[in-house]
């Protein structure tokens, strides 16, 4: 049952939430914490997610069972639902892009970044959406659905992106990795798609999209024709 907890500030909804489920609290599957304001959201790497009025800033949990697919696909999901949540406000779905591994684009910029996190066999998953304002990055486009479509307040978008995880989480459950991976990669950017990919130790490959793995990695395709696997890393279109 989804449960959402609005909070007015706070440091971090992912760091509010791994502390409640390492103090043993009674957290179910489908509880969502949101943060009118957030002081010390994080991205990737440790970025710092930008934290402007008006925008959706919320962690919500997973409990994987010993049935579930790997609990590293759940990344996946969770950009399904959020690219559900978003074009429900857009004019035109396609300009919504998902580019992996935690990323939504619309119309190039991005528009939303995902970080999930284990903690005492959960995942708690981390979500920021641009809903009223974006943040200027030097050298990344970004954009809100000010700029692109209907704005709504992030109360009632909490709750329809609550409604959409669950509905994911469902699927990913009954109908496994499959059907996820076919999904994901219609709402990505298309296969041939031209990346950069930067290792979290800094080296840097440039290639094609080429696609998903069985387990969800990125396939990137070298200029000899030559396939890569990519389990983590940074991905510029």
């Amino acid at each position: 049952m989804t449960r959402i907890e609005f909070l007015s500030e706070t440091g971090s909804t992912n760091a509010d939430l791994k502390a409640r489920l390492l103090a043993g609290g009674p957290l179910a599957e489908g509880f969502w914490l949101v943060a009118r304001r957030q002081t010390a959201g994080r991205g990737r790497e440790g970025r710092t997610w930008f934290d402007g009025a008006g925008n959706f800033m919320g962690s919500t949990l997973v409990q994987p069972g010993p049935g579930d697919p790997p609990a590293q696909s759940l990344a996946l999901v969770a950009g399904l639902a959020v690219r559900d949540a978003v074009v429900a406000y857009l004019p035109d779905a396609s300009a919504a892009v998902l580019k992996w591994p935690n990323d939504l684009l619309v119309g190039g910029g991005k528009i939303a970044g995902m970080l999930l996190e284990g903690v005492e066999g959960a995942i708690v998953a981390g979500i920021g959406v641009n809903l009223a304002t974006a943040p200027v990055i030097a050298g990344r486009a970004t954009t809100s659905l000010q700029q692109a479509g209907e704005v709504p307040t992030p109360d009632a978008f909490a709750a329809r992106l609550a409604d959409y995880f669950a509905s994911e989480v469902e699927r990913w459950r009954q109908f496994g990795l499959d059907l996820l991976l076919r999904r994901w990669t219609a709402a990505a950017h298309p296969v041939g798609t031209p990346l950069r990919v930067i290792a979290p130790g800094g080296g840097i490959m440039d290639g094609e999209f080429a696609g998903l793995d069985p387990g969800g990695a990125l396939r990137l395709r070298l200029a000899d024709g030559a396939t890569r696997v990519i389990h983590a890393a940074d991905v510029e279109l």
